[in-house]
């Protein structure tokens, strides 16, 4: 398993982030003989923001036929708005507030445009025909929840395997809280056991 950074906001704006993350998948198939991992058994995964950057590198594959055998995508961002039900619902007292969001988005785009960038909110990619399969894990009690279930409508639509999974009564973030919450070590084991069967079945 890899760990991949990026360089970060403000200093470096939309589109780098998504631009770094690609870069580090397409470096990996391509040494992968000096990794020695093999170029066909590859995913892409992460929590939060790292879970919009799979989904994009999942779509960048995609375009330029690098095989990837899964995106994990952890509770992420696919939408450039805040407009969807559950952004209402925990707005405030559920960890990631609206006002984060915000601060957030203010800092990493240029643009009012680049909220609809599919690099930004891969739910707005022209099409996610032929993207990896999916796991997706989100938490209950999240302004991105609602987003992460559209996320996974639009790539069943397209014909994706996915396996979502909710979990009840936690928040954004809880996949880090196995010391305290049985939630989260729930959520590890079913997201290690889905990248298990995508590499090795």
């Amino acid at each position: 398993m890899l760990s991949v950074d990026y360089r970060l906001a403000p200093e470096h704006k939309f589109p780098t982030a998504a631009h770094d993350a690609w870069d580090a998948v397409r470096w990996v198939h391509q040494n992968a003989d000096t990794l020695e991992i093999d170029a066909n058994r590859i995913a892409v995964g992460g929590d939060s923001a790292g879970g919009t950057l799979a989904a994009v590198c999942a779509i960048w594959a995609r375009d330029e036929n690098l095989p990837l055998r899964l995106q994990l995508l952890l509770y992420p961002g696919t939408t450039g708005h805040q407009d969807t039900k559950s952004h209402q619902t925990f707005a405030k007292g559920y960890v990631l507030e609206d006002t984060h969001i915000t601060y957030f988005f203010n800092h990493y785009l240029n643009t009012p445009e680049d909220r609809h960038d599919w690099r930004f909110a891969p739910l707005y990619a022209q099409d996610t025909d032929g993207v990896a399969p999916a796991w997706i894990g989100l938490a209950e009690c999240d302004s991105l929840v609602d987003e992460g279930i559209a996320y996974a409508d639009k790539l069943r639509l397209s014909g994706v395997a996915v396996d979502l999974e909710i979990y009840r009564g936690v928040v954004h973030e809880f996949i880090k809280m196995g010391r305290a919450i049985p939630e989260a070590l729930h959520a590890q084991r079913d997201a290690a056991a889905s990248l298990r069967r995508a590499l090795y079945a």
